[in-house]
């Protein structure tokens, strides 16, 4: 999995500060107090003015699915129509990749390589990617671009850095949360500790 941060709003907390001031015809310079103490106050309303954009590579299309479901926000992902999937790479469950028992995993690449063979049999026989693509586990890797406003990151992490979330979108949100409190810690900073640590 690759997760890079591909564009953000310059100064993002000095602009949601300069949005919150403008509710309460306020001034001042602290602009991270001011931001957490909204943030605590629940006024999260502010904190939509910025956005951030990541390029994320290396996921499945299960994950993906799961990422998707989080509807304020803007998504581009590869496509399984129109690209030739014939050397396409696919995530292994940890559970699977290290399971004591190694016929697991040698079920696990045996059907790999039946889809695969069958997958490229169909190309080659005129099927149309858009139709040979039913074939595709949902471990198929897909690469994806995302813009979120801080709002709406805040929730995502709340609910996908929790442990009861899926192991694989759970490693995203967690990798999101680690380069997003670096652009803003004041807005991210309390879900960092609570979800990342010191």
């Amino acid at each position: 999995m690759e997760v890079s941060l591909l564009s953000f709003t310059i100064e993002p907390e000095d602009l949601i500060a300069n949005a919150g001031r403008t509710c309460y015809r306020s001034s001042g310079k602290d602009s991270g107090r001011f931001v957490r103490n909204r943030i605590k106050e629940g006024h999260e309303s502010i904190i939509e003015h910025s956005s951030v954009t990541f390029v994320i590579s290396g996921i499945s299309r299960a994950c993906s699915h799961q990422l998707v479901r989080h509807r304020i926000a803007s998504y581009s992902q590869e496509s399984q129509r129109y690209v030739d999937m014939s050397d396409a790479e696919f995530v292994i469950p940890p559970l699977i990749a290290n399971h004591e028992d190694e016929n697991v995993r040698l079920l696990w690449d045996s059907t790999i390589a039946y889809i695969t063979d069958i997958y490229e049999r169909f190309r080659k026989l005129g099927i149309r990617k858009e139709d040979a693509r039913y074939l595709l586990p949902n471990a198929t890797e897909t690469k994806i671009v995302v813009t979120m406003n801080f709002r709406s990151l805040r929730h995502f992490f709340e609910v996908r850095c929790d442990k009861s979330a899926q192991w694989e979108i759970r490693e995203l949100a967690i990798e999101m949360l680690r380069i997003v409190n670096l652009l803003a810690p004041n807005v991210f900073g309390d879900l960092y500790e609570k979800f990342v640590g010191a």
